[in-house]
């Protein structure tokens, strides 16, 4: 730290985590869905959201596309709103560095929304491990039980990915209108020890979201 830097201390809030999560009924944490684009994360993770929502659980789901609209928006997005030099310093396009950056904002938010008690879930290809592995360790540092991070793989294989498609990125990048698209020219590196791994070749979402329920009963985060 630079002698012009700010002081940046933590301030802690009037009402503590255990309170907030008392008054939920349920614990906070972060379950992190992982997987190639069209491995089925989102459609997953906003079943286990209604099951949970059924259930009176507070929960969010931080999509990866949502959050592209707001908190980290593309460097063109950010030109077209504000100016070329803001967008190109604030703004995150999809280069490895950008995909670093990408996850970690989205950890630190999730966090913070799992200190607030909220069941956090967030869908996002992910595709370094040590980036995930990353948010993991900051996620449960937050507390002494250290499993608030709750790591889901979808593993669903390329060519089920590539023949669902739902946006048509596959095909572009097949044809070399994307570059660095995870699973054709990109690396997308699976999980060692997630704690859930789904099927996603072959379970439909309201039996893999029942999965997750499950493993979160387990886990005492929620009730049974």
């Amino acid at each position: 730290m630079s002698k012009e830097d700010p002081i940046v201390v933590w301030h802690e809030s009037s009402v503590s985590r255990e309170q907030r999560e008392k008054l939920n009924a349920h614990r906070g944490c972060v379950v992190w869905f992982t997987g190639l684009s069209g491995s089925g994360k989102s459609t997953v993770a906003n079943a286990v959201d209604r099951l949970l929502f059924e259930r009176g659980v507070r929960t969010y789901v931080l999509d990866g596309d949502n959050v592209r609209h707001g908190l980290n928006a593309t460097p063109a997005m950010l030109t077209e709103q504000f100016d070329e030099a803001f967008g190109q310093r604030f703004g995150l396009g999809f280069g490895q560095q950008d995909r670093e950056e990408n996850i970690r904002r989205v950890g630190a938010v999730a966090r913070l929304m799992a200190d607030a008690g909220l069941v956090t879930l967030t869908a996002f290809v992910s595709p370094y491990r040590k980036d995930r592995d990353s948010v993991r360790a900051t996620v449960n540092a937050a507390t002494a039980a250290g499993n608030d991070f709750v790591e889901v793989f979808v593993d669903t294989p390329l060519e089920v990915c590539e023949s669902r498609d739902p946006k048509g990125l596959y095909k572009k990048a097949r044809a070399g209108e994307i570059k660095n698209f995870t699973g054709i020219d990109a690396p997308y590196e699976a999980p060692n020890e997630a704690e859930i791994t789904l099927d996603g070749g072959t379970g439909t979402p309201e039996e893999l979201a029942k999965q997750v329920v499950e493993h979160l009963v387990a886990l005492g985060k929620i009730t049974a």
